[in-house]
């Protein structure tokens, strides 16, 4: 099995491994049984950015997809495998994405958030681009995501304002976790027409001495001094909705904070595995449109 030519998953997604783990050894994964650790033994071997997903590891591996499926559920409740499922909004609608992190170390729940990049699982905020606006006055127009020098690929506007805070202030430096939560916020200006300018000089004008909580003090500010929406901008949402986790057992979406090794409460014994309800038959469908038209004629 080469790993060179596996292929890449799309710009943001694929493998991420995490931070601090130890340097690879041939026993990293020799307790675990011999599909899963020769599974987990790939996986380790590929770049960052890789497709993980089942359907690209059956195509270079010997195990078929339900094998593979079933082993990667078992390195999530092993703790080298790490899924988060995020919905996110935008102006063409709403869709699912999965991320994921991979740890050569097995890693509990609680010790996850500080081996995955830009902070807590979850915390990084999904970019969803937003549509050209006239910037306003003194600012100047950028793209919704930019790579600035010194700077890791995609990280987005909003996250990197909020880094460059502290440069203009010290009073006003801010963490990498603070600017993963507020980075949302700061899109929305972006969104309104703002520039990088005029966020700075909306969080650093005026302030008070001293500045107890810098944090709260950016947060209030990019909430009070949010500009309005221009005239012309459609009622749409760029926001990016709270991260949900995939029960890895049952599929039943939930938040983080429910879920113990990949499974959701039922699916460890408290209770009734959720069970979506399958989709109408196409007859069924048809004959319930057929009712429908009829009576939109009768009235």
């Amino acid at each position: 099995m080469h790993t060179a030519s596996h292929p890449m998953a799309s710009a943001g997604y694929g493998k991420r491994s995490a931070a601090g783990q130890p340097a690879p050894s041939a026993d990293d994964f020799a307790l675990l049984p011999g599909r899963e650790a020769a599974v987990a033994g790939f996986i380790d071997r590929l770049p960052d950015g890789a497709d993980i997903s089942v359907k690209a590891l059956a195509k270079v591996m010997e195990y078929g997809q339900c094998a593979l499926r079933t082993a990667l559920n078992f390195l999530e409740r092993a703790g080298h495998l790490l899924r988060r499922r995020e919905f996110l909004v935008g102006t063409g609608g709403g869709r699912w994405v999965t991320r994921t992190w991979f740890s050569r170390a097995a890693r509990s729940d609680d010790s996850w958030g500080a081996g995955v990049d830009a902070g807590a699982p979850g915390t990084e905020a999904a970019t969803v681009a937003a549509p050209d606006r006239a910037p306003l006055a003194g600012s100047a127009p950028g793209p919704a995501t930019v790579a600035a020098p010194g700077t890791r690929a995609g990280r987005s506007r909003g996250y990197l304002v909020l880094a460059s805070v502290g440069r203009r202030c010290p009073a006003l430096s801010l963490s990498a976790a603070d600017c993963a939560a507020l980075e949302a916020l700061a899109a929305e200006w972006f969104v309104r027409g703002a520039g990088e300018e005029d966020v700075l000089r909306a969080l650093t004008d005026g302030l008070p001495a001293p500045v107890h909580h810098p944090a709260g003090l950016v947060r209030s500010r990019l909430t009070a001094k949010l500009p309005p929406e221009p005239a012309d901008m459609p009622v749409v949402s760029h926001r990016v909705a709270p991260a949900m986790v995939e029960c890895g057992t049952c599929r039943a979406p939930g938040q983080p904070e429910a879920f113990l090794d990949g499974e959701c409460g039922a699916c460890r014994g408290g209770g009734t595995p959720v069970r979506h309800p399958a989709a109408l038959p196409l007859d069924r469908v048809r004959a319930l449109a057929a009712e429908a038209r009829s009576a939109a004629v009768r009235e």
